[in-house]
């Protein structure tokens, strides 16, 4: 596992499972809640995503970056995709109540918007930052007012996975010799074009952490009547945020309600009303034949979703800031790190967010309780 200067990994034994952190050198453990940071990394990925956010932080926090179930260095454990993202939002409970943590600020990218979304409603948290976060109505499958659109959501889970990723995926396949492989993957659907780092090497390490053994990614399916003729399982990641296991617009409801940041970049090819991993999206553009109509099976409107859920949670009381980065892919900490930096210590109320750079012009306050 490649860390980078300053960052220390270590294994946590919780009653769940043995959970994988991030951590700096440094770091007061006595350092209180308010003050705590807490990251969640998203699907095919892991805690080695948020090492240079976690290197530009003030010292005076404490950061923490903890793999999910069958990513990283954390235990490769079934996911019972039936409790959408339960598992790994209990999982993160479990890691921060052995580390003597009651409450934390957290950021989740993508699934992991997901995961603190869910961890929200369960227990006690201080700050929800959501970078380019799944829908709260799941990945697939919905209307725009996140119903259902059908009882078995065809076209959602674990069916829609690329078996030539999948095989890359298990033999750790690091080249960029098929649109498939992670790497070019990464490059095309993970960040917007032009971008470049020096640590790419690290990113598709970070994915390539990804198990693909039974029970995690991506897991079941099953046959479905309705096109494209497979539905979502029970079991394995992408199951996880199927609309029929997961939905969390209930946050709308939670007292109190936790401030919230929303990042998410206009050139996103995952999480988009048009994204290119909806198969309902993919039937409209003809890349998969046999699409019924948009009365059938319209493309997830996933950012308007989300839009609308964190409105009425702004008009129930809440504070929601949405940063909206133009031509920025679906990696906004990786590709506008400065952006991002000051958004978050602004959300958490950092004393010394006022000494950076002004704020971005995108950001937009969509409703404060201030």
């Amino acid at each position: 596992m490649t860390l980078f200067d300053g960052i220390t990994s270590r294994l946590i034994e919780t009653p769940r499972l043995s959970v994988n952190i991030l951590e700096r050198d440094g770091d007061d453990p006595a350092t209180g809640p308010e003050r705590t940071v807490v990251f969640v990394h998203g699907n095919v990925s892991s805690s080695l995503f948020w090492q240079e956010i976690m290197q530009d932080l003030p010292g005076d926090l404490r950061v923490i970056a903890i793999d999910l179930r069958g990513f990283g260095e954390s235990e490769n454990a079934p996911v019972d995709a039936t409790r959408g993202l339960r598992d790994y939002s209990d999982d993160v409970f479990a890691a921060l109540e052995a580390l003597e943590i009651p409450t934390a600020h957290f950021v989740g990218w993508s699934m992991g918007g997901g995961v603190i979304m869910q961890y929200a409603l369960d227990h006690p948290a201080l700050s929800l930052t959501l970078q380019a976060p799944v829908s709260p109505y799941g990945f697939g499958g919905t209307r725009r007012d996140g119903s259902r659109l059908t009882d078995d959501d065809a076209g959602c889970g674990a069916g829609g996975a690329n078996p030539d990723f999948v095989e890359r995926l298990s033999t750790n396949d690091t080249s960029d010799e098929a649109p498939t492989s992670p790497r070019s993957v990464f490059r095309a659907s993970y960040v917007a074009q032009g971008y470049t780092s020096e640590h790419e090497d690290v990113w598709v390490e970070s994915m390539l952490t990804t198990s693909t053994a039974e029970g995690n990614y991506p897991g079941d399916a099953t046959v479905s009547e309705n096109w494209p003729g497979f539905g979502a399982g029970d079991y394995g990641v992408l199951n996880t945020m199927a609309p029929k296991h997961f939905d969390v617009s209930s946050i709308v409801d939670l007292d109190p309600k936790p401030p919230i940041l929303w990042v998410h970049g206009t050139a996103d090819a995952i999480v988009s009303d048009a994204s290119f991993f909806d198969i309902n999206n993919l039937g409209a553009l003809g890349v998969i034949p046999g699409w019924p109509g948009a009365e059938v099976a319209p493309p997830q409107e996933m950012v308007s979703q989300t839009r609308d859920v964190l409105t009425r949670y702004g008009d129930a009381g809440g504070t929601v800031v949405e940063l909206q980065l133009e031509g920025v892919g679906h990696s906004p900490h990786l590709e506008r790190p400065a952006e991002f930096r000051r958004a978050l210590l602004e959300t958490i109320g950092y004393v010394g967010a006022a000494a950076d750079p002004a704020p971005p012009t995108e950001a937009i306050i969509l409703k404060s309780s201030d």
